[in-house]
């Protein structure tokens, strides 16, 4: 099936309002990736500072709204660099950067949509999905794995660790993420441009947003992941759906796999 051009006529000029501020943020992940925090914290910060004024100078409404969304990226980063370490334990502190990162993301869904069905919020073969969803996060959080070998977030596989591990990368990371990358920014590029193209931006930004392992790599893979995630969520407008297989993918790579595999 090809994939339709839903606003054929937008002026080029507007490729320069969306490839600008998505190279600013390729390069301060960039510098995430060479180790340089200090210069990649400025460089995000001076991208936010930027994004939030422009609708002063650009009165173009749907620059505007692209430009809001694409702010949340260097607000995620933001928070995950800058938040103090409040718990011993590691996992605890995902509850406290996506908690904070709801509320930027939830003011932007009030204002920017009329209908939840619009952003993916829907019922539709939820229990389809719900059940289709692990294996293929075990498939994703295994190519991942093989790839940063990453330790484990839980000190063993009891029931009541995995179901807390669960919680928290579904209902935190993966609902938080997949409402920025695929709700909100997916979404809004598409009635902008070319699907292709969306897909494109949108799946570079989440490999490049994976640059803090220092492995090149995971880049690639996490933007092969990203595009998976693109087109499912594209073809099926669940976002319970990609929710489902993004939670997994860091269940299965955080809790499960390291124990089955690293001894």
């Amino acid at each position: 099936m090809r994939i339709s051009t839903q606003n054929s006529e937008e002026p080029k000029e507007l490729w320069l309002y969306i490839v600008i501020p998505v190279l600013c943020i390729s390069i301060a992940e960039l510098l995430i990736f060479s180790g340089r925090m200090e210069a990649a914290i400025w460089v995000h910060a001076g991208i936010l500072i930027t994004l939030s004024f422009s609708s002063i100078f650009i009165k173009d409404l749907e620059i505007n709204k692209i430009h809001h969304a694409l702010m949340l990226l260097p607000v995620l980063r933001l928070i995950n660099l800058s938040i103090p370490i409040f718990f011993t334990n590691i996992l605890y502190t995902f509850i406290c950067v996506y908690g904070l990162l709801a509320i930027p993301v939830a003011i932007i869904i009030i204002h920017q949509w009329d209908s939840f069905t619009e952003i993916g919020i829907t019922e539709k073969h939820f229990l389809t999905y719900m059940i289709i969803s692990v294996p293929l996060g075990f498939l994703l959080g295994l190519g991942e794995y093989l790839i940063i070998q990453p330790e484990y977030l839980i000190p063993d596989l009891t029931f009541g660790n995995i179901f807390k591990l669960t919680i928290i990368m579904v209902f935190f990371v993966g609902l938080v993420e997949e409402l920025i990358f695929r709700s909100i920014l997916q979404t809004r590029l598409e009635k902008s441009m070319n699907v292709q193209e969306a897909l494109i931006i949108i799946s570079l930004l989440f490999g490049l947003m994976h640059s803090g392992y220092g492995n090149f790599n995971e880049i690639l893979y996490t933007t092969f992941v990203g595009l998976i995630m693109g087109i499912i969520f594209y073809k099926t407008k669940s976002l319970p759906f990609v929710v489902a297989i993004h939670g997994f993918v860091n269940v299965f790579l955080f809790g499960i796999l390291p124990y089955y595999l690293i001894r």
